[in-house]
């Protein structure tokens, strides 16, 4: 579809169901960098195969000489050659090219990658991706829009001081230590569900990672790692966008594969905010509930995910009265509050702080998703506001949400392709 004019159109809708969460975005996605690391076959299980960010990361591997084979949820990467070192890759870019860039280094000794793209998130440079191979022994370069960097001995084991708990940088420094010479510790990692499941998956491959809760991860390099078979956690994100979207549409879901261990905040937060839902043993069955204001601040998981704040900012649009968020390590992200005016939010930027002004009736209006979390606000909000939603670049939503138009339809939501 062409994304130039790719578009969703949604009315109101009483949403009601079933709906199975998927593989985690953020966990495919290093997973698929991480095949990169063996010459063996790697096996995934529970993969989300229609996320948008997923293709374009199956489309870089094969131009590195990768070999990957998609059926329904499930995909088989396996090669003829060694990688080649140069990504030659002229489409759309997504931020994971700094991890291929540490996989390809690690493994073959050099690479060169295009510069991230993904979400823009207001300052999210590449230096602390920069200092990981510099430390480990790499000469790191910019050339003609290309990331470059060069490890002639390879990639030594040392010690990895993180200034901020900076997800990207953390499992670049797994990728980088797991073939490097020797023992490298990674200080003040973020540890997420993400990253855990990360760790398991090289674990499984046949690397030493040991983790030393939120202090640090230590890696000791190994010559070799192995095929392996895998499943992909389920995507918390998918998940806590379908409770809230039916908290307030008033519905009744029943969400299956719902990954608890890793929401235990959100859910703590969600209920003393309203929200009505009951635990299974493998689902949360959500039965509506009447929207209360909130007061949230992201952080290191447990925490709230900053990939969070956009939905909590509509939950908080649907309570009576003052909700606020605060989001010190992306400020930025509060310029979908803007879009979300034109369908009639009240709502004030106070430094770091974004305060909902809830209870006000929301309109249909033509808006457009400037990142993937910010399009999924919009489109919560255009299930309850009164009217046509027309949400412009609504690609970006799927480039995190696997099958994302038919699970809504399937919940009774009133979408369709513009």
């Amino acid at each position: 579809m062409d994304q130039d004019n790719y578009e969703y159109i949604i009315q109101p809708s009483h949403l009601k169901g079933k709906v199975k969460i998927s593989g985690a975005k953020n966990s495919a996605l290093k997973l698929l960098t991480a095949s990169i690391l063996t010459e063996e076959k790697i096996d995934l299980m529970n993969y989300p195969a229609k996320l948008l960010d997923a293709q374009i990361h199956v489309g870089m591997l094969e131009a590195l000489g990768k070999k990957c084979i998609i059926n329904d949820e499930k995909i088989v990467i396996s090669e003829k050659e060694v990688p080649s070192p140069i990504l030659d890759w002229s489409k759309r870019s997504i931020r994971n090219t700094l991890l291929i860039l540490g996989a390809l280094v690690s493994r073959i000794g050099e690479a060169k990658v295009p510069l991230p793209g993904g979400c823009d998130l207001g300052e999210r440079k590449f230096d602390l991706h920069e200092m990981i191979l510099r430390n480990m022994g790499a000469k790191v370069w910019v050339e003609n829009d290309m990331l470059c960097a060069k490890a002639e001995d390879g990639l030594k084991g040392t010690d990895i001081f993180l200034p901020i708990r900076s997800t990207g940088a953390t499992e670049n420094a797994i990728i980088c230590g797991c073939l490097a010479e020797g023992i490298t510790k990674v200080w003040n990692p973020h540890i997420r569900p993400e990253i855990l499941d990360l760790i398991n998956f090289l674990n499984k491959m046949g690397a030493k990672i040991q983790v030393f809760g939120q202090e640090h991860i230590e890696i000791t390099g190994v010559e070799k790692l192995y095929g392996v078979k895998y499943s992909v956690i389920p995507d918390n994100m998918e998940a806590i966008t379908w409770l809230i979207a039916a908290v307030i549409t008033g519905g009744d879901i029943e969400i299956i594969n719902f990954p608890f261990r890793d929401l235990e905040v959100p859910l703590i937060h969600l209920r003393e905010s309203g929200a009505k839902y009951y635990i299974g043993d493998n689902s949360l069955i959500v039965r509506g509930g009447t929207p209360y204001p909130i007061e949230i601040s992201t952080g290191p998981y447990p925490g709230i995910n900053s990939d969070m704040q956009p939905l909590f900012a509509v939950y908080g649009a649907c309570a009576k009265g003052s909700s606020k968020i605060i989001d010190l390590r992306f400020p930025g992200r509060y310029c979908y509050a803007s879009e979300l005016a034109k369908m009639g939010l009240q709502y004030n930027i106070n430094g770091n702080i974004l305060e909902i002004i809830g209870g006000n009736p929301l309109n249909g209006a033509q808006v457009r998703a400037l990142d993937l979390r910010a399009g999924i606000a919009l489109v919560l909000a255009g299930l309850v506001a009164k009217g046509e939603t027309r949400i412009l670049d609504a690609w970006q939503i799927e480039r995190g949400y696997d099958n994302f138009i038919e699970k809504l339809i399937s919940l009774g939501g009133n979408v369709r392709y513009g």
